[in-house]
């Protein structure tokens, strides 16, 4: 495996969910050539972008399935025909190999990579970050590779990219480019609520560490203070050292952990082990790389204040 797709959680909460989209389709007869504006999107945060800011003007089709695994897809020949026939792709370069390589092998005109919208950060295995370079063109491999594409789990980075998003679908379909305006800057101050629900419910805390099962959350951590500390770094399928769990359980006594938070589709057995062995709570913490049954909401929002809730209930929010 390599650096980039340990980056992705090989098991992570990925099944897509489309009932919270309302126009999404994965049905090749219905991703192109319609009498919409057809947009691919490669998974559930770029196709609930692109619902919100299509609004009734687009047609929107995910090439994730329900209960697969984003970062695992392979497209298919008739995945290949809806690129194709489709009028945007919108994709988050790095996070699914096969569909960059889709994309870039489509005559398709109008390709959205939601990468390049925003500033990607290498956060390694813990809740530290450093900022990146712009350009992607002077990267390494490496640097490139390094990057956390868990960027929609911040608020904030998510609306830079809806507007990015917004801006490409205008200038796309501009015969509905004032509605797609409309569209963006209602989803950007939604978006900017939620930044404001998270600033302030996560500012008086008691703690400001939190245990996961692998090192998702780093830029929500960045963004509101905190300290993201991954029980396996950034691959949930790992089992941690000895030497790794005795440091979480003195860590979680020096800084006042109450709570270890797992995926509801990633095996909850090292965290509750870490739990048990060091008498702590466990919780669902969600990456929303996709909407399930088991979601503790219908779509991105209601997903996010449930986060935001067990965060405060984690962390002693006062």
């Amino acid at each position: 495996m390599n650096v980039r797709r340990r980056l992705i959680p090989a098991a992570a909460a990925a099944s897509l969910g489309l009932g919270a989209l309302t126009a999404c389709s994965s049905d090749s007869a219905a991703s192109g050539n319609t009498d919409k504006f057809d947009v691919v999107a490669s998974f559930y945060p770029m196709a609930f972008l692109a619902e919100q800011i299509g609004g009734d003007h687009a047609n929107v089709t995910s090439l994730t399935e329900p209960g697969q695994e984003p970062h695992d897809l392979e497209i298919s020949t008739k995945q290949r025909a809806q690129l194709e026939e489709a009028d945007a792709a919108l994709y988050l370069k790095g996070l699914q190999p096969a569909v960059d390589e889709a994309v870039g092998q489509t005559g398709i005109k109008t390709k959205i990579d939601a990468a390049t919208l925003t500033h990607l950060e290498d956060h390694g295995t813990g809740g530290h970050s450093h900022e990146g370079e712009e350009g992607h063109s002077e990267e390494s491999e490496e640097e490139e590779h390094g990057r956390d594409p868990h960027v929609w789990l911040d608020p904030v980075k998510y609306a830079e990219i809806a507007q990015g998003v917004g801006k490409a679908f205008e200038k796309a379909d501009p015969d509905h480019a004032a509605d797609y305006k409309k569209n963006t800057e209602a989803l950007v101050t939604k978006l900017k609520g939620l930044d404001g629900d998270f600033e302030n419910g996560l500012k008086n805390t008691k703690s400001k560490v939190f245990f996961t099962n692998h090192a998702a959350f780093g830029y929500l951590a960045e963004r509101y203070g905190l300290t993201q500390e991954a029980i396996s770094g950034i691959d949930p399928e790992s089992e941690p050292s000895g030497a790794r769990v005795r440091e979480l359980q003195q860590e979680a006594k020096a800084d006042g952990v109450t709570t270890v938070f797992y995926e509801t589709l990633v095996s909850d057995k090292t965290a509750k082990t870490l739990a048990r062995d060091a008498n702590l709570k466990t919780d669902v913490l969600d990456p929303i790389e996709g909407i399930t049954d088991t979601s503790r909401g219908d779509d991105y929002f209601q997903v996010m204040e449930s986060n935001l809730k067990a965060l405060q209930t984690a962390l002693g929010a006062k």
